[in-house]
């Protein structure tokens, strides 16, 4: 009699589990993107502009901020001077008519400078480094964004009054549209 007493009180609460509110349609887990794109650079150690390629990872977890990861190689051909950076910081942007995504960057991370002298290495010294840039993801399609970005950064402790490079990106990402949602941001 007990046991059917029991079966009886948990049948109860069965409807109010069934007709259980569904996860609201806008949540989601995150909004990601990876992509790669051409670098120029005003070094601020050799006098002419110097290439490279850049490498990028946006990860939005909330409506509008997310992180951005990035790696970025700079030489100077005829001298044989790089600049390498490790950089992740946070990031802020807005969604305009579905496709334009201007956002703003805060980033710390590392930088690695190569010094030669005709064209030999003499010294490879690492540094941190702080940036901050803006930029412009165009969606060209739905799961592809373009992007051009500006970024400035503050190398620490680089002789003699540390090094202040800016850096111009053109590039391109793959998206991973985040959850149901049919805007990413």
């Amino acid at each position: 009699m007990l046991k059917k007493v029991v079966i009886a009180i948990s049948l109860l609460g069965a409807p109010a589990i069934t007709f259980a509110q569904a996860v609201p349609t806008a949540s989601r887990a995150g909004d990601l993107q990876i992509g790669g794109g051409i670098s120029n650079a005003n070094t601020d150690y050799v006098p002419n502009r110097v290439n490279g390629g850049t490498v990028y990872v946006d990860f939005d977890f909330y409506r509008h901020f997310g992180v951005e990861g990035e790696f970025r190689f700079l030489k100077d051909g005829k001298t044989n001077i790089y600049e390498k950076t490790y950089e992740v910081g946070g990031r802020y942007s807005r969604v305009y008519h579905n496709r334009f995504v201007p956002y703003g960057k805060v980033m710390y991370g590392r930088g690695v400078f190569n010094f030669a002298n005709n064209g030999q290495t003499y010294a490879n010294l690492a540094y941190n480094m702080f940036a901050g840039g803006i930029g412009l993801d165009y969606r060209v399609l739905t799961r592809v964004n373009v992007r051009a970005e500006y970024e400035y950064q503050k190398w620490m402790s680089f002789p003699p009054n540390g090094l202040s490079p800016s850096v111009i990106t053109i590039g391109a990402a793959y998206h991973f549209p985040a959850g149901k949602l049919s805007i990413a941001h």
